[in-house]
């Protein structure tokens, strides 16, 4: 805009327009309306294509002090706090908090922010994870890969008081304190390649409920299909019993993923959709109230599935988890 501005400086100009009818017609000053004109005759069009170069104000801290701000919020705590903030750090190292503010911003840094993680110290890491990230990327011909997994107390929970109802200006409202109306358990079984999802919910989570849902399974899926089953290392997966029901029904294939690994199984970012799309914000009287929700959750998904599409190869993953290993060794010797 205000080089479109400027070149119509110059144009009225040499349409022999004098500076106090320039500046009239563009509705500006007298005074730029003449600056304009003479940067145009002195450097050409490059006169009115950028700014002259400003002094500003200069520079207050030196580059020293910026090392010893990036220094103190990487390898410095305070003493009375985990973390520095702007007006803590401003008052150790004397200088203003906006000067904190802009270094932080122009290093990435973010003191105030942290993440969790977890990596996996499964002795079997290398073997378990390439051969469940391959039944994602390549999965076998004639055979159905299901990620299974139980999403286990999901509280029915009713808020002491009615929320406010979203309008502009304002979110929705609910209060912070609620009632325990009751828990189920919701046992999913999510088909890797079409997204469907075989649920249900049950009262406990024991290897008796687990084998309700492998018969389930069995009944609900094309009996010629080869079933390769993605679960984790819980002790009912594994319980004595269902192991004797698998050997009766050898089309069944179980695949562990490693320990604090759960990530690896498809299954937690439908868990995570149910979560953040139904159960949060809702209330429920009942337990009954909270499987009913559930239900039509399930049956609106599979109306219209959608698969969740993998695609970090297991090399990559298997680098990524060796590198962390690597990086956590160190700090411990450290």
């Amino acid at each position: 805009v205000r080089i479109a501005e400027r070149a119509a400086v110059v144009l009225l100009a040499e349409a022999g327009k004098q500076d106090i009818e320039i500046a009239e017609h563009l509705g500006m000053t007298r005074q730029k309306a003449a600056r304009w004109r003479a940067r145009f005759l002195q450097l050409g069009i490059a006169g009115i294509q950028k700014d002259a170069p400003r002094s500003g104000t200069k520079r207050r801290l030196s580059p020293e002090m910026v090392l010893e701000v990036v220094r103190k919020t990487t390898q410095d705590k305070p003493e009375n706090a985990t973390h520095w903030s702007t007006p803590s750090l401003s008052r150790a190292l004397k200088i203003s908090a906006s000067s904190v503010g802009r270094i932080w911003r122009a290093h990435g840094l973010k003191p105030y922010l942290v993440k969790t993680f977890k990596v996996s110290n499964d002795q079997h890491f290398a073997e378990n994870a390439p051969d469940i990230v391959g039944l994602y990327l390549s999965p076998p011909e004639h055979a159905l890969v299901l990620s299974c997994d139980e999403k286990s107390q999901i509280q029915a929970l009713d808020r002491t008081q009615p929320g406010l109802p979203i309008k502009k200006d304002r979110c929705g409202t609910m209060t912070h304190d609620y009632k325990r109306n009751g828990t189920t358990t919701l046992f999913a079984a999510l088909n890797a390649f079409d997204g469907a999802v075989i649920g249900t919910c049950m009262e406990r989570y024991r290897h008796q409920e687990w084998l309700r849902f492998l018969r389930l399974i069995d009944q609900k899926t094309p009996a010629d299909k080869t079933l390769h089953l993605i679960v984790d290392n819980y002790a009912t997966h594994k319980h004595p019993v269902v192991q004797r029901w698998l050997k009766r029904h050898p089309r069944f294939t179980m695949h562990f993923t490693p320990t604090s690994a759960s990530w690896l199984n498809m299954v937690e970012r439908f868990f995570r959709d149910l979560t953040h799309n139904r159960l949060k914000r809702d209330c429920f009287d009942s337990v009954d109230q909270l499987i009913t929700a559930i239900d039509n959750y399930l049956h609106r998904h599979n109306h219209a599935p959608k698969p969740f599409i993998w695609t970090a190869k297991a090399t990559d993953i298997l680098e990524k988890v060796k590198r962390a290993r690597a990086r956590l060794d160190t700090l411990e010797t450290d």
